[in-house]
């Protein structure tokens, strides 16, 4: 049976694994913003950084990546984690309700609710196919930087890189100042 578009398309974020607290910090604030989550608890941060991811996984809402301190690696299941988190604290859950929902949760069931719940953002948070020149599908990365801003880069190049990514995003945030990023 095949997936719920949403869900394919929601997969289609898997390769770009694996990531790096900050990497995988970063694909998720990408897919928040375009989301426009926002947790309605005050203390919550509507954007994750490296230090919450960490942060989650020594507190049991996420997964242990793969590896240790720097080389620690992050995969499609925390993804879904990292981005149901964010989901359920716009719906006003504390992280320890979080906590028990996600030991509960199935990975299919878990994949379908993030799915769900970003079914706008997929369709213009995903990596889209243009036509080139030559007419052959090329694959761009959307960005998103702020509300109304947005870079593209074309996968096939060296800035495509996650690193490279995040470092233009960064810049581009700066340029703009803090007042932007709201």
């Amino acid at each position: 049976m095949a997936p719920e578009p949403y869900v394919a398309l929601l997969r289609a974020h898997a390769r770009h694994a694996p990531w790096n607290a900050r990497g995988l910090a970063a694909h998720v604030t990408a897919l928040v913003d375009a989301a426009g989550i926002r947790p309605t608890n005050a203390s919550a941060r509507a954007m994750p950084s490296a230090r919450a991811v960490r942060f989650y996984v020594a507190n049991a809402l996420i997964d242990h990546p793969e590896g240790r301190g720097t080389a620690a690696t992050y995969h499609y299941r925390h993804l879904l984690q990292l981005l149901s988190i964010k989901i359920r604290q716009r719906e006003g859950q504390t992280l320890d309700g979080i906590r028990s929902e996600m030991q509960a949760l199935s990975g299919d069931l878990l994949e379908k609710r993030v799915a769900q719940a970003l079914a706008p953002a997929l369709n213009s948070a995903s990596d889209q196919a243009v036509l080139s020149h030559s007419d052959e599908p090329v694959a761009w990365r959307r960005v998103v930087v702020a509300d109304g801003i947005e870079v593209h880069v074309r996968a096939d190049t060296d800035a495509a890189r996650e690193s490279t990514v995040v470092a233009m995003r960064d810049a581009v945030r700066a340029a703009l100042g803090r007042d932007a990023r709201s």
